[in-house]
């Protein structure tokens, strides 16, 4: 049976985030995407106009439909908005032995907040404690820990703060900083950087869902987490070459980018 995949997300009208990137990432990798909706945004390439999230209840009756008849071989997490959802969230994952990916959305690409501040407690207190890798922006990093990144050296760091929260990994994205993008995997012991050059294209909405998508993807079909991570970074380098214009501000990555040869 073909591995499946369950995305926790916010929906992103324009396409290019939340989980319909991680929807369509999932069915570039050649796994069965499923998804719990928890916000609806209005959302185009120039920023959130607005964003309702669904009752707790909801999000619950979503998770419990999939898990309990389909099953699920990881799951994956982006924006879960408020308190509450974040900890009913936490609870099912903690209920549910499979690889989970714990993107800790924050901020939109446009500078958005998409998450209440009154949530970051329950994300770093109840959240992470269930992540098997936690995949944390440098703005993401600051928020939940207080640590701001302005080099290389840092990362480190900031690596350490965010597994201090109890998540078995921690992959420190160092995409905003100057020169190749540079992110560090590491469990505290273990350390993997990974290295790619970087691509001269605004066109990079959805990086984030994209990559932790790929991430549980990936470890849907039995990678060790080193590995995972290692294919999912080359599958978001090629999708932000390959990024396009649409509408008038950020366009989206190509999820679609080895399809098109």
């Amino acid at each position: 049976m073909k591995p499946r995949v369950l995305t926790v997300a916010g929906s992103d009208s324009g396409g290019g985030a939340g989980i319909q990137a991680d929807l369509k990432t999932m069915l570039a990798l050649g796994v069965h995407g499923m998804s719990v909706v928890t916000a609806v945004t209005a959302q185009n390439s120039r920023g959130v106009q607005g964003a309702w999230e669904l009752p707790a209840e909801a999000v619950r009756a979503q998770y419990r439909s999939v898990v309990d008849d389909i099953g699920v071989q990881a799951v994956k997490t982006g924006m879960l908005a408020s308190a509450e959802l974040v900890e009913a969230v936490a609870e099912l994952i903690g209920g549910t032995d499979v690889p989970t990916v714990v993107d800790p959305v924050g901020i939109s690409k446009h500078g958005d907040s998409l998450l209440a501040d009154s949530a970051l407690d329950a994300v770093r207190t109840k959240l992470l404690p269930v992540a098997t890798v936690a995949t944390p922006n440098l703005d993401e990093v600051t928020q939940l820990t207080g640590v701001r990144v302005e080099s290389e050296g840092q990362l480190r760091e900031a690596a350490a703060a965010v597994l201090s929260y109890g998540p078995r990994w921690v992959l420190i994205k160092g995409g905003h900083l100057p020169g190749d993008a540079v992110d560090l995997l590491t469990d505290g012991s273990e350390e993997h950087w990974l290295r790619a050059a970087r691509h001269d294209n605004r066109h990079t909405h959805g990086t984030g869902c994209t990559l932790a998508s790929a991430i549980a993807s990936q470890l849907a079909k039995g990678e060790s987490v080193p590995e995972a991570v290692t294919a999912a970074k080359a599958y978001v380098t090629g999708a932000i070459a390959a990024g396009f214009a649409l509408g008038g501000g950020i366009g989206p990555v190509d999820h679609g980018w080895r399809f098109r040869g």
